[in-house]
């Protein structure tokens, strides 16, 4: 448990790439199976992972990030994982529908993680991106415009150290038996 602590504690949004360096394709395995194996409601799985490795599209996908100040950095990541919202079946669906739970941004939230996550273990940086021209990466890498693009995980080595992290104590976000 140790261990999986330190991950955590050492996963960080990275902003800043080594435009130098490459993610070898099989680190880019082993994270695109963690996300695979995420778990999910009623395990409906309703995501697709689109992999951006190709350099100049990158950079293009990269620049639709971009936008009022935000995700300068995007264009020189090496990697985007965009995902994709999938249909959910029936059980999650029905589910969704009689708890009021959009069961499908919760599955790929856990996903997202779990790819945050092999990417750190794996030695690079990463950050989940929601900003974005989601028209444009659409165009860009042919994803159906009646699909929702939620996501752009941008992964490769980092370009600088390691922040402090911060984080509110552990009273403020932790209670037992009552709010």
């Amino acid at each position: 448990m140790e261990s999986f602590l330190q991950l955590a504690a050492s996963r960080q949004s990275d902003r800043s790439y080594d435009v130098s360096r490459t993610v070898e394709p099989e680190k880019l395995d082993r994270i695109l199976e963690a996300a695979r194996l995420s778990p999910s409601a009623c395990n409906a799985q309703p995501w697709k992972f689109v992999v951006v490795t190709n350099s100049q599209l990158a950079r293009e996908v990269g620049k639709a990030t971009a936008g009022l100040g935000m995700n300068k950095f995007a264009k020189d990541a090496p990697v985007h994982i965009l995902v994709v919202e999938e249909s959910m079946n029936i059980t999650s669906f029905l589910g969704a529908k009689i708890k009021d739970k959009y069961f499908p941004l919760i599955d790929i939230g856990i996903a997202a993680a779990h790819i945050t996550l092999a990417a750190e273990s794996e030695g690079l940086g990463s950050c989940i991106l929601g900003w974005f021209d989601e028209k444009e990466i659409k165009k860009l890498v042919g994803i159906p415009m009646g699909k929702r693009l939620l996501l752009d995980i941008v992964i490769g080595y980092p370009a600088k150290d390691k922040r402090r992290k911060s984080r509110k104590p552990k009273e403020k976000v932790v209670s037992y038996n009552h709010y």
